[in-house]
C-alpha cells in the first residue's frame, strides 16, 4: 500500500485525542497492521474535557478514555499506545510538545507518520475544527522536521539514548488537498469496531453510520467502496 522502499515497516499516528485516529485513519491503520507494520499511536492530550455528563469528573474521564483507546488499539492490532498527557482543550504547538513527539519518533523510528491537518479547513460542513487538532498537527510536522532529525536539537534526548531519526513519509489526514487514497473496504468493519470502543464519545449505531458514510463519500471519488484520504509528503 505504501511506496516506502526498504521499509522497516514501522509507522506512527500522532493525534490530539483518543478517538481522533479512529475517526481519521483507522481503516488505513488496520490495513497496515494486517500487512505486518508495527503501528504506534501517540495521543497528545489526556482527553479530560470531551464529555457533557456532569456526573463524570475530568480525572474519571481521563481513565475512561485511556481504557477506550487501549481497547481500540487491540481491535486494530497496534504495537503500542503512548499517552503524552497534555491538558485537553488547551493544547499548543509548544517546544515541549514538539520535543515530546520527537522523542517518540526517535524511540520507535517510524518510516511513516500520519498526523492531523495543522490548518483550519473552512469548507462549510458544520464543523470548524478543534484547536487541539491544529496544534497536534503543527507540533508533529515540526517534530519530524527538523527536530527528530537533528542531533543538536534537544541534546537531552541523546543522553537518553535516543539517536536522531529521519521519517521517510508523512501523511496528513486531509480530504480537501488529498493526493493519497487508501482502499479500506476490506477493513471498514474493523475500523467501525475500533471506533465503537470509544463509547464515551460516540453512540454505537452512529459509529457505523458516520464512519461508513464518510468513507463511502471519499471512495466514490476514487473508485473504491470505502476509502481514506491523505496529503502525502515524501521526505528527503
Amino acid at each position: 500500500m505504501t511506496t516506502i522502499e526498504d521499509s522497516n515497516k514501522r509507522g506512527m499516528v500522532v493525534v490530539a485525542h483518543a478517538d481522533d485516529a479512529e475517526w481519521g485513519c483507522s481503516g488505513t491503520v488496520a490495513k497496515l497492521c494486517d500487512e505486518g507494520w508495527e503501528m504506534v499511536y501517540v495521543l497528545c492530550t489526556d482527553g479530560s474535557k470531551g464529555i457533557d455528563d456532569p456526573k463524570i469528573s475530568s480525572d474519571e474521564l481521563i481513565r475512561i478514555r485511556e481504557t477506550e483507546q487501549t481497547n481500540a488499539g487491540k481491535v486494530l492490532g497496534l504495537h503500542e499506545v503512548v499517552f503524552l498527557g497534555y491538558e485537553d482543550a488547551m493544547l499548543q504547538p509548544t517546544l515541549d510538545l514538539r520535543r515530546d513527539i520527537a522523542k517518540q519518533i526517535r524511540r520507535y523510528c517510524p518510516d511513516l507518520v500520519i498526523c492531523q491537518n495543522p490548518a483550519r479547513d473552512l469548507v462549510g460542513r458544520g464543523y470548524i475544527g478543534h484547536p487541539d487538532h491544529f496544534a497536534a498537527g503543527e507540533a508533529t510536522l515540526s517534530a519530524i522536521y527538523p527536530t527528530a532529525r537533528d542531533r543538536l536539537t534537544f541534546p537531552e534526548l541523546l543522553s537518553e539514548g535516543l539517536e536522531p531519526h529521519k521519517v521517510k513519509e508523512l501523511w496528513i489526514m486531509d480530504r480537501q488537498n488529498a493526493d493519497q487514497y487508501v482502499d479500506v473496504t476490506d477493513y471498514i468493519e474493523v475500523a467501525v469496531s475500533a471506533l465503537r470502543a470509544h463509547a464515551s464519545q460516540v453512540e454505537y449505531d452512529d459509529a457505523e453510520k458516520y464512519l461508513k458514510g464518510w468513507r463511502s463519500e471519499i471512495g466514490s471519488e476514487v473508485g473504491f467502496q470505502y476509502a481514506e484520504a491523505f496529503k502525502r509528503f515524501v521526505l528527503g
